[in-house]
């Protein structure tokens, strides 16, 4: 959905404090001069420092945890009575750490990356469906990630989060097909992050955050359903869906590990 003329396009972005979601609104921002962002993400500073960074767009910036259902629906709903329903509206806060069950500790951790990673995404379309379907459309983006595609080891909580995003959202697709609304998935690969950054492992196809953002933000506009990127990974991506378990568990059984991290309760997003 595209805004009628001589009104700003509007979009909202969680996890915007950094990594993919300060790229993706650095980019909104290039391409939509005069835009409306509403960016949303726990590290104030952050999120001040990057909206003094954006050139001809007015940003608002919410100081929230996702994981906060009743903080993270006060921050959308006072932007739709400010501004209206957003045109786009980008589901990005997310999380990492190696987890292995049975692994003290290792449960709270994975019950945080579910929550940030996937019932988060769930509360930021919330508010916003009906309203944008009574305004006639827009589009709904979800990050979720190639780790989605199978299960990596020793990640086993970011793997799942990112495998149910994927069904989550082909299930919203489908169901709001008709409605005006559009469901977008994007599954990165690797990509140049401080989420990344903590990897002490060789990262096949690494790109750097702003070339991720441009490719992203492309089949968004166009509500492409699914993109990989980069591209080499869209290559991988169906031979690894197909690999018969018996190969990927001998490729896959020694690859490095992400490290553990106990105190991710207390982590932002990407």
């Amino acid at each position: 959905m595209k805004p009628a003329a001589g009104v700003p396009m509007r979009v909202v972005i969680t996890g915007a404090s950094s990594g993919l979601g300060s790229a993706l609104a650095v980019e909104f921002a290039r391409r939509f001069p005069g835009a409306v962002l509403l960016l949303i993400a726990r590290r104030s500073s952050r999120l001040d420092e990057l909206a003094g960074r954006l050139q001809d767009v007015r940003c608002e910036c919410a100081c929230v945890d996702v994981t906060d259902a009743a903080a993270l629906r006060s921050a959308c709903e006072g932007f739709l009575r400010r501004h209206g329903p957003p045109h786009i509206v980008v589901a990005n806060a997310g999380i990492s750490a190696g987890t292995v069950t049975g692994t003290d500790g290792d449960r709270a951790v994975f019950r945080r990356i579910l929550e940030v990673n996937l019932l988060a995404m769930v509360d930021t379309f919330d508010p916003f469906i009906g309203p944008m379907r009574r305004a006639g459309g827009g589009t709904l983006v979800g990050i979720s990630s190639m780790a989605g595609i199978r299960g990596l080891p020793g990640a086993e909580a970011y793997s799942a989060s990112k495998a149910a995003a994927f069904s989550y959202l082909e299930s919203l697709r489908v169901g709001l097909r008709d409605s005006g609304l559009a469901v977008v998935t994007i599954a990165p690969g690797y990509v140049r992050t401080e989420m990344t950054a903590a990897n002490d492992y060789r990262m096949p196809f690494l790109m750097p955050a702003d070339a991720f953002a441009r490719r992203a933000v492309e089949a968004i506009v166009r509500r492409q359903s699914y993109r990989v990127i980069p591209w080499q990974m869209a290559a991988v991506a169906p031979f690894l869906r197909q690999m018969p378990n018996w190969l990927y568990d001998r490729a896959f059984a020694k690859a490095p590990r992400k490290a553990r991290n106990p105190s991710l309760g207390e982590a932002d997003g990407r």
